[in-house]
């Protein structure tokens, strides 16, 4: 797992320089032969100017127009009419021989012509051949280091961490994380061990939770053995009409009914320790805008309903300061989305607002209840599952759950039915 991230990048190296040099060998055949063309160009614009001088031979007054042409800069005609017949052409016509520029001697007709043009073209093609290749060579060099930095300091430590979480699923959560220094990874390694506290933290309460209940268990089976005992005595008594006068066997029954009693309150006693271990929950003490949590809370399901058809619309309303803990207030939202989602027909659900007594109600509505009236009352009750759940998953502790987080957050949670909908309504005060 670990050597294949660093395959994986460095194959995507190797393919991002292959298709780097693929591009320059294509730039540099391009290059070379636009080179050529420049190089050869002003053999052809010479020809050209030849056949237009040619062809306005008759003509003493004509100037070819060289701004028609991309190498020739000027044409000029010799004034010696006689220059075939002298010793010396230069001689005839000094000036005629004398230019700055690269030129060529052309007769034509009769008359001399200095055709001038681009002295090295060919030299102005490497120069830009030069340039080119020197900036494709930065731009390789440019990439190169990029890809080097990226993976100094972000492969190569993803690679370090990548092992991390394997060992926290494993229960490996003694050793902490090392801390990086570079900025990419920070907060992932804050978060992460924040995490193996937590979940270091909580295997310590559930090893101690599981000492107490097996502590709580034996002790709990010793103090029902002496009522059970006399119960079992009374009835094998009363079995066997050991009792015939009526004032004994209704002292017996008694004792019995008193045995089951003490019986009973072990049991209550049972139910109200395993809902206690539920209100361990903890919860900060602070504020926070309510627009934060819906934010997530909109962003996350917004495109999880939008995958299963369903409706969402949550009403407009005024941000406000509330008191208790993002988080938690988060996990009590989900919670109820949850349920909205499991046991709604998924056509839509809602979430609306109302203010009422310096407190913010949050509504949510989902179509499709089927949930009876008398049910209503329990289910915010520990492990309590309705009628309608069918063949759904679940244990019953969502909204009980919900409950306590709002109790602990001094706000509340209730629900109703209406219209054939269900509505499950938060109530979070005002800071």
């Amino acid at each position: 797992m670990k050597n294949s991230v660093i395959k994986a990048y460095m194959r995507l190296c190797i393919s991002i320089l292959l298709i780097l040099l693929l591009i320059i060998a294509v730039v540099e055949i391009i290059m070379f032969k636009i080179g050529r063309d420049e190089v050869d160009i002003y053999k052809v614009e010479i020809g050209r100017v030849e056949h237009e001088l040619l062809a306005h031979a008759g003509d003493p007054g004509f100037e070819p127009d060289v701004s028609a042409y991309e190498t020739i800069l000027g044409v000029k005609k010799s004034e010696n009419k006689d220059y075939f017949i002298t010793d010396s052409v230069s001689a005839a016509d000094p000036e005629f021989f004398y230019s700055d520029n690269a030129y060529v001697i052309r007769d034509i007709a009769g008359t001399l012509y200095r055709i001038e043009y681009k002295a090295d073209p060919e030299g102005e093609s490497r120069r830009a051949f030069l340039i080119v290749n020197i900036v494709i060579a930065g731009m390789v060099i440019a990439v190169a280091i990029v890809l080097f930095y990226i993976y100094l300091v972000i492969i190569r430590n993803f690679h370090k961490l990548s092992g991390y979480p394997s060992e926290l699923a494993k229960g490996n959560l003694t050793a902490p994380m090392k801390a990086e220094k570079t900025r990419y990874f920070g907060r992932f390694l804050w978060g992460l061990d924040m995490l193996r506290d937590k979940l270091e933290s909580e295997k310590n309460e559930n090893l101690e939770l599981q000492k107490e209940k097996n502590v709580f268990l034996l002790s709990l089976s010793h103090d029902i053995k002496t009522p059970l005992s006399a119960i079992k005595l009374y009835s094998a008594a009363l079995r066997k009409n050991l009792y015939t006068d009526p004032g004994k066997i209704r002292e017996v029954a008694e004792k019995i009914d008193e045995n089951a009693g003490e019986i009973e309150n072990y049991v209550a006693k049972v139910i109200s320790t395993s809902g206690d271990e539920f209100q361990s929950f903890d919860v900060r003490d602070g504020e926070f805008y309510l627009s934060e949590a819906i934010g997530v809370i909109g962003s996350y399901y917004s495109d999880k309903l939008a995958n299963i058809g369903t409706t969402l619309t949550i009403d407009s309303y005024n941000d406000i300061l509330v008191a208790g803990d993002r988080d938690r207030f988060v996990e009590v939202l989900q919670n109820i989305f949850e349920n909205a989602i499991k046991y709604g027909d998924g056509r839509f659900i809602g979430v609306s607002f109302e203010d009422e007594d310096g407190a913010r109600l949050i509504s949510v509505t989902n179509s499709g209840c089927t949930l009876s009236e008398e049910e209503l009352g329990h289910i915010f009750d520990s492990f309590y599952r309705g009628s309608n759940v069918g063949s759904r998953g679940g244990s019953g502790l969502g909204l009980y759950i919900c409950k306590k987080l709002m109790a602990r957050m001094k706000g509340d949670v209730f629900a109703q039915i209406l219209d054939g909908e269900m509505q499950v309504t938060v109530v979070c005060f005002k800071r």
